[in-house]
């Protein structure tokens, strides 16, 4: 049975453009960098065999190079301890693969096995201890036998020791949820937040957007206390999603993300956390104003950032059916410093 992450990321990765994403954005491999998203193609890795049940938890996909095909296998180990034998497990499932390929006669006019890329995706919170090569399993063979025993390995993406700066710097969708889960809550607030609201209101595909839903709803079930369910379907819920990240963000960090030093946590913590509300508030208002009438004017990011907790909610409503900045902060075509809301 799949924890409940697991089946936020399947629901990522069921996505070639987030599939090319992981490998180019997270391993060493270049060879997917230039291949289009119409050469992939999602397979069933329902593989069963008289000992082995399926493997319906692992993704599977085929992409085409010129007039052959190549496998990448996503075995997905999602907030869970390391497993020693991962490089056999591996094998093990590469084997089936290749037993399914024969069975189907879907192999090369060569009836040559194809390459495959294994890849695991983990998020648990220990060090992957783990050898990524089946020879660190295998006791030491006589000299006449080690070129006859099996060899196996994998690329190991461990996304809890992601360096931040390489995430901030990287521009792809699964790098900014890669920052939300790993990111402070102020950070969240302040630099995740707003990036994820924009890229609701830009997402050109439905059904991307709502694996992204999903990937956020099975990351919101880990925490104590469950909100309501996350959707960002029209202006108004991408408004509301700023007011949820405000409620979640002191509960991100009960959930493993990074924190910051505790040396005066305890005196400033109700100060900083309405700071950092307001300063989320700020920024959903900038964002969601930018997207619907373009570059504001300076005055009016003054008085946004001049703008009480009140105003900022009130902005927020008004500007889902409001047609004009007028319409929203008052009278004048462009609010003059210091005017109250």
């Amino acid at each position: 049975m799949p924890a409940p992450h697991d089946l936020g990321y399947r629901s990522l990765f069921a996505h070639p453009e987030l599939v090319r994403e992981l490998i180019t954005g997270f391993t060493s491999t270049k060879l997917f960098d230039e291949i289009p998203l119409s050469a992939f193609e999602r397979v069933n890795p329902a593989y069963v065999s008289e000992r082995l049940s399926a493997r319906e938890d692992d993704i599977v996909w085929r992409v085409r190079l010129g007039d052959e095909f190549l496998y990448v296998y996503i075995l997905l180990e999602c907030q869970s301890g390391v497993d020693r034998w991962m490089a056999l497990r591996m094998q093990t499932y590469i084997g089936l693969l290749y037993q399914d390929l024969v069975k189907r006669h879907a192999l090369s006019p060569g009836l040559l096995l194809p390459p495959v890329l294994p890849l695991v995706f983990y998020n648990g919170l220990p060090h992957w201890s783990a050898s990524m090569d089946l020879a660190g399993l295998l006791m030491q063979a006589p000299a006449e036998l080690a070129a006859l025993q099996p060899a196996q390995r994998y690329v190991l993406i461990d996304q809890q020791r992601l360096e931040a700066t390489a995430l901030e710097t990287n521009a792809t969708l699964l790098a900014l949820l890669f920052r939300l889960e790993l990111s402070s809550a102020p950070d969240v607030l302040r630099k995740v937040a707003p990036a994820l609201t924009a890229w609701f209101h830009e997402a050109p595909q439905d059904s991307l957007r709502r694996s992204v839903e999903v990937w956020v709803n099975h990351l919101l079930a880990r925490r104590p206390g469950k909100s309501g369910a996350f959707t960002c379907n029209s202006v108004k819920e991408v408004a509301d999603m700023g007011r949820k990240f405000e409620t979640w963000a002191e509960e991100f960090e009960e959930i493993g993300f990074q924190k910051g030093s505790a040396e005066g946590m305890a005196k400033g913590k109700a100060e900083g956390k309405a700071e950092g509300q307001i300063a989320a508030l700020r920024e959903v208002v900038g964002s969601l104003l930018r997207i619907k009438f373009g570059v504001l004017p300076e005055l009016t990011m003054q008085r946004i950032d001049q703008a009480s907790e009140t105003e900022l909610h009130q902005w927020i409503e008004h500007s889902v059916n409001a047609p004009s900045l007028p319409a929203i902060f008052g009278d004048d075509t462009v609010p003059t410093q210091g005017q109250s809301g």
